[in-house]
């Protein structure tokens, strides 16, 4: 960790944006870019975890600074990767995959996660079929071109949080059901544990999956604070 060399964070209004400034000098990113936000809020939000440093600064306890870096540094040279990527969680969502027994758990997972389906179908276009066990399927191309048009019309800022709540949710669904207001953090969290909390049922908690459900709550919950930030 570095030691804290600065006495304050604020945001600045600056060209193109508002900036973080540690004593009135602009943050820049890990490629040497000025870390410019389009918005005061979301400024203002990465500044606070500035100053909430104590005396060694601890990349590990901020969120939003480095989702911030991520849409500038790196998501306008792979966008069309990261688009690709996305797609490919849509090809093999977690909502469409259910358990062949037992009973209780193929029903709760019928119960959670088919109203998501069905939204992605009537709102976006992209219907994709369940089925049982883990034996891939092929989903329609036109599920796959619907969600491609979806994630082709959101700018690199949105695609750097979409991008993580995909990847901690396991379902392209799920991000973009978020994204669009569909679902709270707290539904989609008890989506994505509707396993889990089923083992926990059956068998009991274990520290290793406590401390999993901590990180999976504690990561989706900023990626989606970073995301209300970032269009307040």
């Amino acid at each position: 960790m570095t030691k804290r060399f600065y006495k304050t964070a604020a945001a600045a209004k600056v060209d193109g944006g508002y900036a973080v400034q540690l004593d009135g000098k602009s943050i820049k990113t890990p490629l040497g870019t000025l870390l410019v936000m389009p918005n005061e809020v979301l400024a203002g939000a990465v500044a606070d975890e500035w100053n909430a440093q104590g005396d060694e600064i601890d990349p590990k306890s901020m969120d939003l600074t480095p989702l911030a870096g991520t849409a500038i540094d790196r998501v306008p040279g792979v966008r069309d990767d990261l688009i690709e990527g996305l797609l490919r969680y849509g090809d093999t969502d977690l909502l469409c995959y259910r358990s062949e027994h037992p009973k209780d758990l193929v029903q709760r997972q019928d119960a959670a996660w088919q109203p998501l389906l069905d939204w992605a179908a009537d709102t976006l276009g992209a219907r994709l079929e369940p089925t049982q066990g883990i034996v891939p399927i092929t989903q329609a191309a036109t599920a796959r071109a619907a969600f491609k048009a979806v994630l082709d019309g959101y700018d690199n800022w949105t695609l750097a949080a979409l991008g993580e709540l995909v990847g901690i949710s396991g379902s392209l669904v799920v991000g973009l059901a978020l994204v669009k207001g569909h679902l709270s953090v707290q539904d989609a969290l008890s989506i994505c544990h509707v396993d889990e909390d089923h083992q926990i049922e059956t068998w009991g908690l274990d520290a290793e999956a406590v401390k999993r459900r901590e990180n999976v709550t504690k990561d989706l919950t900023a990626a989606y604070r970073f995301y209300e930030l970032l269009n307040a």
